[in-house]
């Protein structure tokens, strides 16, 4: 038998389908709604608590003018330093700038790593390679006793230091102390290429130290394992300590002749979504492998000591390293400044992060009080020569 239903009932079936949607509309859009009204009230009452003291420091400071520039830096590097994590910050236009110029693996000045003198001068540590300061002939422990006839001790270590920087193409005269004698140099700011990766043979073990992953450095890394392959290495021993990490995309392209095809390292982003971040092609290099690592050792080149680990296994040599799992990106500001942001942790695919814990080395050495690590020399380095034992046995 056919059913027929009522226009009457059909209208009101229809009204109360009509209903029903509005009021699940209107409870979600309420919600909604109301979300959107705590989240404006809430930046609300921040914009009140700050136009407050704002208002009451133009009222009574006592210096009639303030800096509006070094205002908005104090408030929006203190924004960033309320996440109270110690790898965030808000950089300012210059502090950016110097800062994708050190990544970038170049710098423009004389070249020269220095320190202060017992006495108060400034004391030459090394030279780069191919910098102005190295061309100059300024050598490892030379001491700078003038900068543009400015007596270091009179004007002060920190001035002093700051008149050795400049401008690319302009010249700078050092008063330089050696043996006893005072000699002048004058040299001209250049940019310059940062070497962040060497390497030697040390008996027939290819060593290479890696002291940064800059945008320049896959390539030095390259030539460098290049170098010891053809000189006959049969193990290589990788040299990480002191070294405070860097970019990823470098970190990767150093990995991948290393490493067999895969992924090699994953990160975990907000809201637990993880993303493959370390890759490698099916080139890899089959030899014994050591990293040395220390309490220095962190960021990237624990990634690094922790893939050749959990993937070649690679012995680790040293004491504990830092420990620092988490990965930052930095994203540049509409004023020119810049801001680096903790976005996820990570780990290589075989182990946990290490974040907070470091990684534990597989043969642990202490260091020697007077060891120069730059030196590569097992006779007054013990973790070193203790590296070169692990790769003999």
């Amino acid at each position: 038998m056919n059913h027929k239903v009522s226009v009457g009932v059909t209208i009101s079936i229809a009204a109360i389908v009509c209903a029903l949607t509005f009021v699940v509309t209107s409870f979600f859009s309420l919600q909604s709604f109301n979300s959107q009204v705590q989240a404006v009230k809430e930046k609300a009452e921040k914009y009140d608590r700050l136009e407050e003291l704002d208002t009451y420091v133009r009222e009574k400071y006592y210096k009639e003018t303030l800096d509006e520039n070094s205002l908005m830096d104090g408030i929006l590097k203190g924004y960033v330093a309320g996440l109270n994590d110690p790898y965030s910050s808000y950089m300012t236009p210059e502090e950016y700038q110097a800062r994708m110029d050190k990544e970038s693996g170049t710098g423009i000045g004389i070249g020269v790593t220095i320190t202060q003198a017992e006495d108060g001068n400034i004391l030459v540590i090394s030279t780069e390679e191919g910098s102005p300061a190295a061309e100059a002939g300024l050598q490892k422990d030379d001491v700078i006793t003038a900068v543009d006839g400015q007596n270091v001790l009179e004007v002060g270590y920190e001035t002093a230091i700051d008149a050795v920087r400049g401008e690319e193409g302009t010249d700078v005269v050092l008063t330089v102390r050696r043996n006893g004698e005072d000699k002048d140099y004058r040299i001209t700011r250049k940019s310059y290429d940062v070497h962040t990766v060497r390497s030697e043979m040390l008996g027939n073990v290819g060593y290479i130290r890696i002291t940064a992953f800059r945008e320049n450095s896959p390539e030095q890394f390259q030539e460098a394992l290049d170098h010891v392959k053809s000189a006959g290495a049969t193990a290589l021993l990788f040299d990480v300590r002191s070294n405070g990490g860097g970019l990823l995309d470098a970190l990767e392209e150093m990995l991948d002749p290393l490493l067999p095809e895969g992924v090699i390292a994953t990160a975990t982003y907000q809201g637990g979504v993880t993303e493959d971040i370390v890759l490698s092609d099916a080139e890899e290099t089959d030899l014994p492998m050591a990293v040395l690592i220390n309490g220095g050792s962190a960021s990237a080149a624990e990634l690094f000591s922790a893939s050749l680990r959990d993937l070649k296994d690679a012995k680790l040599v040293g004491k504990n390293s830092f420990g620092k799992g988490v990965m930052q990106e930095t994203k540049p500001m509409k004023d020119g400044g810049g801001l680096t942001l903790t976005v996820a942790t990570y780990q290589t695919t075989v182990s946990e992060c290490y974040d907070g814990v470091g990684l534990a080395p597989d043969v642990e050495v202490e260091a020697a009080e007077d060891t120069d690590i730059e030196a590569a020399d097992p006779d007054t380095d013990p973790q070193l020569a203790a590296a070169l034992r692990v790769l003999a046995a």
